[in-house]
């Protein structure tokens, strides 16, 4: 008996990858990222959820095959790598219990706030990889796209260099832009909310538009006001997810993190 726990132990030491770091008989996934993480808009809006962690563990559980998951969301909006690395790290992911899955997603506020960012923003992110396998060693790490946020080539410049940092650091890649990107071709807008200066609404409709003024801004989820407002200039500038948009991504992870769940097992 004492042989075989020894040899158990061995086995385990020498293959981390076949172990769960779960934590409270539940696998324990976590999303880093920006504001198209965090999803602060939509949550304002509907408070009670479910949010995009929520859905994300909920279409996990509707898997009956699947483990029981918690699914943590560490987004901020305006986030770069950089300012993760300086202000939230240690006190908000470092110290994450069980972890088994972590999912990066930035680039766009980078892409605008990182000084020399084609040299830099790897750079950051090879950082951030280290320091997840030092203080989570048993996680898988997965790099991911950005969605078309921002315009197609700019897309591709921030695309290229997440792909280039996944296969130097030999991890697995989520490209999320196809699917969001195919998702658009059902509307350009149908997936990004509308968040609009409310002085820049004609004077006479400000009365009756109150319901969806938070604010100095009105904010719709949907295409609810685009009859009245439509050809405003600027009306559908906002390109984040609105709660549809949300669905996607997390349908999309579910399928990708499902797939990896069960060839892990």
């Amino acid at each position: 008996m004492f042989r075989f726990a020894l040899g158990l132990i061995s086995l385990l030491i020498l293959w981390p990858s076949l172990t769960w770091a779960e934590h409270e008989g539940r696998l324990q996934i976590v999303l880093l990222g920006d504001s198209t993480t965090e999803e602060s808009i939509p949550r304002a809006v509907n408070p009670k959820g479910p949010h995009f962690e929520d859905t994300i563990r909920l279409l996990l559980a509707s898997e009956k095959d699947l483990p029981p998951t918690n699914v943590i969301n560490r987004g901020l909006s305006g986030d770069t790598i950089e300012a993760l690395l300086k202000a939230r790290y240690d006190r908000e992911v470092a110290k994450l219990l069980g972890v088994d899955y972590i999912f990066i997603r930035y680039g766009l506020n980078d892409k605008r706030r990182r000084e020399n960012f084609a040299e830099n923003f790897p750079k950051d992110f090879h950082e951030l990889i280290g320091r997840l396998r030092k203080d989570h060693p048993q996680a898988t790490i997965i790099p991911m796209t950005v969605i078309p946020y921002l315009d197609p080539a700019t897309s591709t410049v921030i695309n290229d260099l997440i792909k280039q940092v996944a296969a130097d650091e030999k991890l697995p890649l989520f490209d999320i832009y196809p699917r969001y990107a195919a998702e658009l071709e059902h509307g350009p807008n149908m997936l990004n909310y509308r968040r609009f200066p409310l002085a820049n609404i004609p004077e006479k409709d400000r009365e009756w538009i109150k319901p969806w003024v938070m604010g100095e801004s009105v904010v719709v989820m949907d295409n609810t006001l685009d009859a009245h407002f439509g050809s405003l200039p600027g009306w559908y500038g906002d390109r984040h997810p609105n709660a549809a948009g949300y669905h996607v991504i997390a349908d999309e992870t579910a399928k990708y993190l499902g797939k990896m769940i069960r060839e892990k097992k």
